[in-house]
């Protein structure tokens, strides 16, 4: 429909402009993120309809970062669970920052 967003959440426009970036940066090809997201979309467990297609994208792209030793995956689930963290500790109605993260200080 021509009213709705093309992304349904913030994180997934983000995603999707961060892929293009490093893509035209030369970090990968696009026939290697075609690959990278539909070895994705296929893995077992992905949502059959679909619904679940730009957290495959997410997977696909950190994947990739891992690889080429650009965001080894360690370092992306501490960087995550730091966000969730800051998230569980930030007043409700207020902006989320890493700061916020009561184990603090990693990043």
């Amino acid at each position: 429909m021509p009213d709705e967003p093309v992304f349904a959440e913030p994180w997934q426009a983000q995603a999707f402009a961060m892929t293009v970036a490093l893509h035209e940066r030369g970090v990968f090809t696009w026939a290697e993120w075609a690959q990278a997201l539909s070895r994705e979309v296929k893995a077992p467990g992905a949502a059959a309809d679909g619904g679940d297609y730009y957290d495959c994208w997410l997977r696909a792209l950190e994947t990739l970062l891992a690889e080429r030793k650009l965001a080894p995956t360690a370092d992306v689930d501490d960087l995550a669970a730091a966000w969730e963290r800051a998230a569980h500790a930030t007043p409700h109605g207020e902006p989320i920052r890493l700061e916020n993260d009561p184990q603090g200080g990693h990043f």
